[in-house]
C-alpha cells in the first residue's frame, strides 16, 4: 500500500466517523439494502462469488453526496441477504486513476480475485482519459494494483469504461462501454489469453451499426453472458428519446437477446427492451453463482435524474443498489425474480384468502409497515381499476381496459405526482419488496419490474386498497 493510498483510505474512514451519527438518524436510511456508510453510492462492480462468498463492490464517493473521484467499496455476504461491510477496495491513488477508480468486474483466475476497472484522469481544463487497469487479490479483501492493461484505442473518444470480463472457450472477452468520434454508443470487444495483453476484435454492436440506427451518443456498464442457449448483452445507453411510455428516465438500461459469433465478434440480436419499468434503475451488472443462477443487482439510482433533490443528502448519503434478482429467459423476454434466499428476511407472516373489494378504498387489518413484503395474487376481477396506495406516498395503479400498469410517486422536489407505467395485459400477481424509503415491484412473476425510491413520512405506515368494481384478492405480508 502507498503512502497515497493509505492517505486516501484514512480520510475515507474519518468521513465514516464524523457523520455517523447523522446518517444514522436519518428515518429514511434503509434496513435490507446496500448503501453507503456516508457519501454516495452508485453502480455495482465487481459482483461475484469467490471461495463461496459473494462480494459486492460499488461506486463510492466518501466526502460528498455529489460524483466526483469514486472508490471502491466493499461489502460480503454468504447468502445475498445479511451483508458485511469490507475494508475499502480501492482508492484513486495513482496517475492512472487520480480522478476516480470508475466501474468495472471481478473474475477468479490463477488462484486470485481480478478485479478490471477504469482509472478516470481529467486534467485543469477537464480534458479525459481512460485507462483499463487490474488489481488483483488472494483473499478477496486486500488488492494490489498490477497497473493500466489496455489504453484508449483510436477509434474511441475517451468515454470508454466500464470493463466486463468473462472467459469463453481458451480465451479471456472484455466488452467496454464507448463513444466513437461521430458521438455514437457502442459496446467494444478484446480477447486475451492471460488477461495482460488485450487484442481490439471490433464492435459488438451500437448506435448506426448494421443493425441499429440512432441509439444513444454513450453506452455505459456492458455485461455480455450467455442464458438458456442465447446470448445477453445488458446495456445502459445515454441520448435515447422518450417514446411513449418508454424511455422516460434520464439514462436507460436494458437488454439484447441474440446470437454471438466470437470470430467476428459480433453479436446478432433483437430489439432493445427496457429492465426496469420505475423510476431509479441503472448500471446493472451480473455473477454467475455456484448453483449456476445469474443474478443480476442494479444501483438504484440514475445519474442526472433529480439527485440533488434527495433528502437522504442532508443526512450527509445518498442512494442504495436493488436486491438482488435472478434472471431466466422466456422467449425473448427476460423474466427476474427476487433472489430465494430473501425469504429469510420474513418476519410475521399474515395472509388473507379471497378478499374481497367493490368500489371502496380499504385497509386490511395487519397489512401496513415501513419496511414489509408483499404479494397479491388477483382473482376474479371484474375491476376497472385497482389501487394499492403505500404510505400516503406512491401509488399503483391498473387499468384493466388498457392493460396498463402505473406507479405513482410525490416528486422529491415539490411532492407533485409523478408517474411511470408500461403495458402488462392482464394482471395476475405482484410481489412488492418495500423498505424504508424504496419500493421493488415485481409483476405477473417477474415479467415486468418497477424500482423507485420514495420517501413517505416517518409515522405514516398506511397501505390502503381500492377497486372500481368487483375484485378478490389473496394476500400474504410479512414484516421485514
Amino acid at each position: 500500500m502507498s503512502h497515497r493510498d493509505n492517505q486516501l483510505r484514512q480520510e475515507a474512514y474519518a468521513e465514516i466517523e464524523k457523520f455517523r451519527d447523522q446518517v444514522e438518524a436519518d428515518p429514511h436510511r434503509l434496513r435490507f439494502h446496500i448503501q453507503p456508510p456516508v457519501g454516495l453510492l452508485n453502480d455495482p462492480n465487481g459482483f461475484i462469488q469467490y471461495n463461496g462468498t459473494y462480494h459486492m463492490f460499488y461506486q463510492w464517493m466518501p466526502f460528498k453526496t455529489g460524483h466526483g473521484a469514486k472508490y471502491w467499496g466493499h461489502y460480503t455476504s454468504d447468502d445475498l441477504v445479511n451483508w458485511q461491510a469490507e475494508p475499502i477496495a480501492l482508492t484513486p491513488s495513482e496517475w492512472f486513476e487520480k480522478n476516480g477508480c470508475y466501474s468495472g468486474s471481478a473474475v477468479e483466475a490463477n488462484g486470485l480475485m481480478n478485479l478490471f476497472y477504469t482509472g478516470n484522469v481529467k486534467d485543469e481544463e477537464g480534458n479525459r482519459e481512460s485507462y483499463q487497469v487490474l488489481a488483483t487479490s488472494e483473499d478477496g479483501i486486500h488488492f494490489e494494483k498490477q497497473g493500466v492493461v489496455l489504453e484508449l484505442p483510436e477509434e474511441y473518444t475517451a468515454h470508454f469504461r466500464d470493463p466486463k470480463v468473462w472467459k469463453h472457450g481458451e480465451y479471456w472477452y472484455m466488452v467496454v462501454g464507448t463513444q466513437n468520434h461521430d458521438l455514437q454508443g457502442r459496446v467494444a470487444l478484446f480477447r486475451s489469453s492471460d488477461l495482460s495483453d488485450w487484442e481490439h476484435m471490433g464492435v459488438v454492436t451500437g448506435a448506426h451499426t448494421d443493425q441499429l440506427d440512432d441509439f444513444g451518443f454513450m453506452w455505459e456498464c456492458p455485461d455480455l453472458f450467455e442464458l438458456q442457449d442465447n446470448h445477453i448483452l445488458v446495456v445502459s445507453p445515454q441520448g435515447l428519446e422518450v417514446e411513449g411510455n418508454h424511455y422516460q428516465n434520464v439514462y436507460q438500461s436494458g437488454y439484447f437477446v441474440g446470437d454471438m459469433n466470437y470470430e467476428t465478434g459480433k453479436l446478432k440480436h433483437g430489439s432493445f427492451k427496457e429492465l426496469d419499468q420505475g423510476f431509479e434503475f441503472y448500471a446493472p451488472q451480473t455473477t454467475l453463482d455456484d448453483q449456476g443462477r445469474r443474478i443480476l443487482v442494479g444501483w438504484m439510482g440514475v445519474p442526472d435524474q433529480d439527485e440533488e433533490h434527495h433528502p437522504t443528502i442532508k443526512h450527509k448519503w445518498i442512494h442504495t443498489l436493488t436486491l438482488p434478482r435472478e434472471l431466466t429467459l422466456d422467449g425473448d423476454k427476460l423474466i427476474q425474480k427476487p433472489v430465494a434466499e430473501l425469504e429469510k428476511l420474513r418476519k410475521e407472516e399474515i395472509s388473507y384468502e379471497r378478499v374481497e373489494l367493490n368500489g371502496v378504498e380499504t385497509t386490511i387489518e395487519g397489512i401496513e409497515g415501513d419496511a414489509f413484503e408483499l404479494q397479491l395474487g388477483f382473482e376474479h376481477n371484474k375491476a376497472d381499476v385497482f389501487e394499492l396506495t403505500l404510505r400516503n406516498n406512491a401509488r399503483v395503479v391498473y387499468h384493466k381496459p388498457s392493460g396498463e400498469l402505473t406507479l405513482e410517486r410525490k416528486r422529491f422536489e415539490d411532492r407533485r405526482m409523478e408517474s411511470r407505467t408500461c403495458k402488462i395485459g392482464e394482471l395476475e400477481d405482484l410481489r412488492l419488496f418495500v423498505d424504508t424509503s424504496s419500493v421493488e415491484m415485481f409483476v405477473n412473476g417477474g415479467e415486468e419490474v418497477f424500482t423507485a425510491r420514495y420517501y413517505p413520512e416517518q409515522e405514516n405506515r398506511s397501505v390502503y386498497f381500492a377497486s372500481s368494481g368487483e375484485l378478490t384478492l389473496n394476500v400474504s405480508h410479512w414484516k421485514l
